[in-house]
């Protein structure tokens, strides 16, 4: 009899096991109306099932009649995660960091606004003497109002009158032209012939006769030129020359009027390329 009732027992209580894990709602298990679940709980305990790939609560049933390599090894335990805003938490301000490397240099910018005029400077020291001056001009243009004849020798035309004179290139005393600025210069003379007279005149480089005015002899005067150009060089020397007494000869003028007239400027210079 007694070994009839062992298993009964057993038997009734796996029943009884078995009974209260299947019902679904816990009114069922407990006899007593229960509270339903806040709506966020359930699905806070709805995501965590799944994150950890678990099965609902409601199913999770040990029955003593289940075979024991079923249990879980350990116990399962539900940890809520708290979510936390964290803009709203700020720290102190840190400490300044160490300077970065140069970067790569940028594009061109536009041109800015012109700036304002700034204050006037200082006087700054005198500087070293320049060199001297070099004349880059030369003109001259001189006159005579004195007749004159020839003689037994050659006679240089004397000028009284200077209306250019530039630098005092042309010396009145000497009746002569000097060079002090190299280069390619242009010279005329004119002349007012004397009647029932030859005027036979040259204009003289340096000794050499570059230039004849010449005009026969005439009962009547006339107003004779000659013009040419010449390359001179630094201190070459121009000037006119009356022929010597072999021919009778001679150029006219008086203390009214200038006759006798001799110019002279330079067209370029040497230094210029």
């Amino acid at each position: 009899m007694k070994g009839l009732l062992a298993p009964s027992a057993l038997l009734l209580i796996c029943l009884l096991s078995w009974a209260y894990c299947s019902a679904s709602d816990p009114e069922e298990r407990t006899g007593t109306p229960t509270r339903a679940p806040h709506q966020r709980h359930t699905a806070r305990v709805e995501n965590d099932d799944e994150k950890y790939n678990k099965q609902p609560r409601g199913s999770e049933c040990i029955r003593c009649c289940d075979s024991p390599e079923d249990f879980p090894a350990h116990p399962i335990y539900y940890q809520p995660l708290p979510q936390i805003n964290i803009t709203i938490l700020k720290g102190e301000k840190g400490d300044r960091g160490e300077r970065g490397s140069q970067g790569k240099l940028g594009k061109a910018g536009s041109p800015g606004i012109r700036g304002q005029l700034g204050p006037k400077g200082q006087k700054g020291n005198l500087g070293a003497p320049g060199e001297r001056y070099k004349t880059t001009y030369a003109a001259f243009s001189v006159g005579r109002r004195k007749p004159l004849h020839s003689n037994d020798y050659y006679q240089t035309l004397i000028f009284d009158t200077e209306f250019v004179n530039l630098y005092g290139h042309f010396n009145m005393f000497m009746g002569k032209f000097y060079c002090y600025v190299p280069g390619v210069y242009f010279f005329s003379l004119n002349v007012h012939t004397w009647n029932q007279k030859e005027t036979y005149l040259h204009i003289m480089h340096n000794g050499a006769e570059a230039a004849i005015l010449y005009a026969q002899a005439s009962d009547r005067s006339i107003m004779q030129s000659q013009s040419l150009m010449l390359e001179l060089q630094d201190q070459d020397e121009v000037w006119i020359r009356l022929f010597k007494g072999e021919r009778d000869n001679a150029v006219f003028s008086d203390e009214y009027d200038t006759y006798v007239t001799f110019s002279g400027y330079l067209i370029k210079p040497s230094s210029e390329p």
